[in-house]
């Protein structure tokens, strides 16, 4: 009913940028937090950063100063721009969104958390 759709992954050198794009699209949604989570192979998914409907940001250790997350509300967008990237930046990118089901009068029906189907980012030389 509703879905993420990534895009802009690739291949980078070290040093290099990346602009990770989220859309969100669907049935009748309101959106809260959006975020983005990386896995690496064989470890755990971790949170890369998010940021609420009001713009309240918070980012991992790794990548403070160097990523930076942003919204488009009307466009139900999140957007990641991965600056000085690391070698150890390689992994797959999901996007993450904390949604409500709304009826045309602005009921919630359900509350629920979407992710999409994951970019993948590879720093290398």
């Amino acid at each position: 009913q509703v879905h993420l759709v990534e895009s802009g992954g690739g291949l980078v050198q070290p040093g290099g940028s990346l602009r990770l794009s989220c859309a969100a699209s669907g049935s009748i949604f309101s959106i809260n937090a959006m975020g983005w989570y990386r896995q690496a192979p064989g470890k755990q998914r971790e949170l890369v950063a998010h940021i609420t409907t009001g713009s309240s940001i918070i980012y991992t250790d790794s990548v403070k100063g160097r990523f930076t997350i942003s919204r488009d509300n009307a466009k139900n967008t999140v957007f990641l721009q991965m600056n000085s990237l690391k070698p150890e930046d390689t992994a797959v990118y999901y996007c993450n969104a904390d949604i409500d089901l709304v009826n045309p009068e602005g009921s919630i029906l359900r509350a629920f958390r979407a992710w999409g189907q994951g970019t993948q980012v590879t720093v290398s030389s």
